[in-house]
This record gives structure tokens, C-alpha cells and sequence, in this order.
């Protein structure tokens, strides 16, 4: 059982981690010099009890802040650009990201672009045009994750959708890592189930994805392998007992290991959901979790013998590829998760999801080379539910 010790990390970035963390806002702004920060959070969590405790905090302390909360669930380059509206017209000078992935995101964006004479668009992750953005001054960013999946507060890339285009486009600098992540597991207890599921199955398929790719990176392939082990041990704890403060810390630092895994690559899953995550505005962690059988089996020859090795250290009953992918379907059950995507009752392009999905960032580092007939055969297999 996870033992509960309030401790500081110092991997990738600095993260306090422990219970009653974030009554140590006002520390953490006067460690980064932030003295008037613009708190990004989407709207559901702007009416969670959590949040309003922490700003009745920073209030007593009399630590003057905004609030920006116009954020979609995949957010929008249009999001990011209000934010950095108001970041500058409130005269902000550090951002709080406290909510979901899209918040983190949508607050590490705004802190990153509120220096830039490009557009957003400019730092697209696909050349090296990361090499020319202002980074003197930078507004520093706290992150303070109330889900476990996403792993943003770790990451050095936001995910933006473009809505020009309908495609979601990672906004990458290493300045974009954010400069302190506050890891408190009481904000995580009072996720709805189905976001517990949803977001648990992101930080399983960053996980298990990173293990999965060919790329040599030893450092992440074992935070993979321990990540999965995690989560594993205590998603389905989380989901049925939410108040269960072990099994919610254990799957909160799940979430920093699954993107700090990631550097190793990540492969089809992400492929295929990023665009109808972009077109439908999916939720990422759902449509990772109903695509990911349909990879696996996809990818079988490439790393079954890593499968059978990562089987055996979860020590699961079947320790075969096949006893594997039987785990992974029945946990999505044991989640709810919908075996289809023809469950979601949305009607799919798949040629033109497929065209889009072949050419993610994501897939150069999928075990096996695909092609884009192979992205529409996975996505009609996902639709159908055909696992042959």
C-alpha cells in the first residue's frame, strides 16, 4: 500500500506532492516571485468546493489574482488567445493552471504566448521553430492537476485544437514545462467516476504506449513499466471507492510518470484519437481508452515478447500476449469504458480521420509502420468491434 508522505521531487520539474499541498499556494508564489497570478481552471471545476477553498485562501493572504475559466474540453487556439488577452490586460505576471488537461494546457499556452510576437501556430511541434521564441521573462506556472491521466503538469508541450483546420496541434517548447506542479491527492476524490475512468486509461495508454515503442530511452521505458504497475494496483479502486486517498495518490503520480514516459514516443492510439478528439470534441482519455485493444492487436508481432515480459511483472493469471489484451478489456469493463466507437452515437469520416490520423506526431514512433489504409481499417475495427 502507498504510503502518504508529504515529499518534493525534483524530476522532470520541481513537484510537491503530498496531501494539504495546495495550502501552499502563497509559498510556492513567493518561491517563483509571482506577486498577481492569472488562475486558469475550466468551468466545472471554477464551482468545485476545492476551488473555491483555495481562493478563499490566496484572499486571506491578500495575494491579488484573476481568473480566466473560457475553456473547451479540447482547448482552442481561440482559448488561448483570450487568455493571453486577459493575462496582459490584468497586468498578470505568473499563471496558476489548476483543473483537468485542458486547463493545464490552456494555462501553460497562455503563460508560453503571452511573450511572443508569433502567432500560436508558429511553435507547432514539426521543426525548429521552438528556437526562435522569447523566452527572457517568461511568466512562470504553477500546475496543480485535479485529474490523474493527462500529465500535462509534466509536459513540455500543450495540445491546442485549430479550429481553422479541425486538427489538434501540439505547441511544444521546453520552456513550456511548468516551473512547480503541486500533486495534492484530496483534489482528485471528488472526480466523477467516468472521469476517473477516462482519465486513469490516458495515463495507461501513455504509459503503456511509451513502453511499447522501439525508441532506446531506458530512464522512460522504466517509469512506463512502473506506471502501468500502478495503475493497475489502484485505477479500479479509485473508480469504485473515490474517496480511497490511497489509491487516488498512487494514480496521481501515475499521471506525471505516464507523460515523463512519453519521451520515448507514444503510437497509433494517440494517433487515431487526436483527430476526433479535434473533429468531435471526444474526450482524449475515452477515445484512447476505446481504441487501444484495436492497437495492440494491431502491433502484435512487433512487441509481443515485451508484452509477455510487462505480463509477467504485473503478474497477471494469463501471462501471454492474448491473457494481456483479455486484462485490458476486461478493465475497461470493470470502468465502463465502451468497447466501440459506435457506442458514441456520432457519425465518422474514417477516410478523412485517417489521412489526419497518419500524419500525428504521434505515429513515426508506433512499433509497427502504418499506413493510412491502415489507420481506416483501425478505425472501422474500433466501430465494429472486431479484434481478429
Amino acid at each position: 500500500m502507498l504510503e502518504i508522505k508529504n515529499t518534493n521531487w525534483n524530476y522532470p520539474t520541481p513537484i510537491w506532492f503530498g496531501l494539504n499541498r495546495t495550502t501552499e499556494i502563497k509559498l510556492a508564489l513567493k518561491e517563483l516571485n509571482i506577486s498577481k497570478p492569472l488562475i486558469v481552471t475550466d468551468p466545472q471545476f471554477s464551482e468545485n468546493k476545492n476551488f473555491k477553498k483555495i481562493l478563499e485562501h490566496l484572499s486571506k493572504d491578500s495575494i491579488q489574482f484573476s481568473i480566466f475559466t473560457d475553456i473547451k474540453g479540447n482547448p482552442t487556439g481561440k482559448n488561448v488567445s483570450e487568455g493571453v488577452l486577459k493575462f496582459n490586460t490584468d497586468a498578470n505576471d505568473g499563471v496558476i493552471a489548476i483543473g483537468g488537461g485542458s486547463a493545464l494546457d490552456a494555462g501553460k499556452a497562455i503563460a508560453f504566448m503571452s511573450k511572443q510576437k508569433e502567432d500560436l501556430w508558429f511553435f507547432e511541434d514539426v521543426g525548429d521553430n521552438w528556437t526562435k521564441a522569447i523566452v527572457k521573462d517568461m511568466p512562470k506556472v504553477i500546475a496543480i492537476p485535479t485529474t490523474a491521466g493527462t500529465g500535462s503538469e509534466t509536459g513540455r508541450a500543450s495540445l491546442i485544437v485549430d479550429e481553422d483546420t479541425y486538427t489538434k496541434k501540439i505547441i511544444f517548447h521546453p520552456s513550456i514545462l511548468p516551473d512547480l506542479v503541486i500533486l495534492d491527492p484530496e483534489l482528485t476524490t471528488s472526480l466523477p467516476a467516468h472521469l476517473t475512468a477516462a482519465t486513469g486509461m490516458d495515463a495507461l495508454a501513455h504509459c503503456l504506449e511509451a513502453y511499447c515503442s522501439h525508441v532506446y530511452h531506458p530512464m522512460a521505458h522504466g517509469i512506463a513499466i512502473e506506471g502501468i504497475k500502478n495503475i493497475k494496483d489502484n485505477l479500479v479502486t479509485a473508480f469504485n471507492d473515490p474517496k480511497n486517498i490511497n489509491a487516488r495518490s498512487a494514480m496521481l503520480v501515475s499521471s506525471p510518470m505516464g507523460s515523463t514516459a512519453f519521451q520515448k514516443g507514444l503510437g497509433a492510439i494517440h494517433s487515431l484519437s487526436h483527430p476526433v478528439n479535434a473533429v468531435h470534441d471526444l474526450h482524449h482519455g475515452l477515445t484512447n481508452a476505446i481504441f487501444m485493444p484495436y492497437v495492440l492487436k494491431f502491433n502484435q508481432a512487433e512487441i509481443e515478447a515485451r508484452i509477455i515480459l510487462l505480463s509477467n511483472y504485473l503478474e497477471l493469471n494469463d501471462r501471454s500476449f492474448n491473457g494481456f489484451l483479455n486484462w485490458i478489456l476486461d478493465l475497461r469493463k470493470e470502468l465502463s469504458i465502451p468497447h466501440t466507437l459506435k457506442e458514441l452515437k456520432i457519425e465518422f469520416d474514417f477516410d478523412t480521420l485517417a489521412e489526419m490520423a497518419l500524419v500525428d506526431p504521434s505515429t513515426p514512433t508506433n512499433p509497427t509502420n502504418i499506413t493510412v489504409n491502415d489507420m481506416k481499417k483501425l478505425y472501422i475495427n474500433s466501430y465494429e468491434g472486431n479484434l481478429n
